[in-house]
């Protein structure tokens, strides 16, 4: 089925129902499910190898990137972030909904004086980001929560999910900073004898976890970030750990892979020069205890 490729700045006007509907809130939990990945060192070298051909792709992409909505995407990554809050969703989702939102945005040209493409842009996001990341997705009605400014018919959204995965060259499963991170934590507690500590560890988690979107989110540049470049530069700043030869050797300890140093520190500066204006996520008693039990995972691989 042909899709035009100007869908989401040319839909019919009945397609958009500008009123929106009062929601029923949902009492039941929505606990995530988090699988068990043995972070052995061959999977730790697919994951970097992975990353580099993924970089050379997204750096095309990235350097055709619009800076002039930078208004409007800080509008939709909001109404994001209080549906991601609402369901409960995992922090990968969260970080997809916003990755898929900016190779978006970095690749097509961005409609000006119209409010309602980036709504339909930020649902489709976030409804593929669900898709991908959690056992339990919400109907797409049921979805567009938290006074969205429209609400678009179930149909609408589909189609323009068709357009952004058309946009992303299908490419939905990516290489993220959270693949790294746990496995970071593990063997950077290891060697300073955290490793037995779950409390610790859930602490650092929880905190690796806030400040990954944080940068998702301040920085627009991330797309050039690579994801483990990005979880090294957090890891280190939540250990208070400087970015040194040493400290990153215990990252990779045991794999013939090199982190980019230089990148790392990058991203380091960027924490410091706006960790004071960041707004981390407020954590819910279910975010306590999902990193509960994620630290248990990461326990395994000390």
């Amino acid at each position: 089925m042909a899709v035009s490729l100007n869908l989401y700045c040319n839909e019919a006007p009945n397609e958009i129902v500008v009123s929106c509907e009062a929601y029923d809130d949902d009492d039941d939990d929505n606990e995530s499910d988090h699988c068990s990945v043995d972070y052995d060192d061959d999977l730790l070298i697919n994951l970097f190898e992975t990353e580099v051909y993924q970089m050379l792709e997204s750096k095309v992409v990235s350097s055709r990137f619009h800076h002039n909505i930078v208004t409007a995407r800080k509008d939709a990554i909001q109404w994001m972030l209080k549906v991601h809050c609402f369901y409960r969703f995992r922090p990968e989702t969260a970080y997809l909904s916003i990755s898929y939102m900016d190779r978006f945005l970095s690749a097509r040209p961005f409609p000006q004086g119209k409010g309602w493409p980036m709504q339909l842009l930020s649902v489709s996001c976030l409804s593929l980001a669900a898709k991908m990341e959690e056992t339990a997705v919400p109907f797409l009605l049921d979805l567009q929560i938290m006074k969205p400014r429209f609400l678009f018919k179930p149909k609408t959204v589909q189609r323009m999910e068709v357009l952004v995965m058309q946009t992303l060259n299908w490419r939905l499963r990516i290489i993220t900073p959270f693949d790294f991170v746990y496995c970071f934590i593990a063997r950077i507690s290891s060697c300073f004898n955290d490793s037995h500590q779950p409390n610790r560890l859930c602490h650092l988690f929880s905190l690796a976890s806030d400040l990954i979107i944080d940068i998702c989110i301040a920085a627009i540049d991330s797309l050039d970030y690579p994801p483990s470049a990005i979880a090294a530069a957090v890891v280190l700043w939540i250990t208070n750990l400087s970015v040194d030869e040493q400290n990153l050797g215990h990252l990779h300890n045991g794999v013939n892979q090199v982190i980019n140093t230089g990148m790392v520190k990058k991203i380091y500066k960027v924490i410091e020069g706006k960790r004071s204006s960041l707004k981390l996520m407020p954590q819910s008693p279910t975010c306590v205890l999902e990193a509960a039990l994620l630290c248990k995972e990461i326990a395994k691989y000390c």
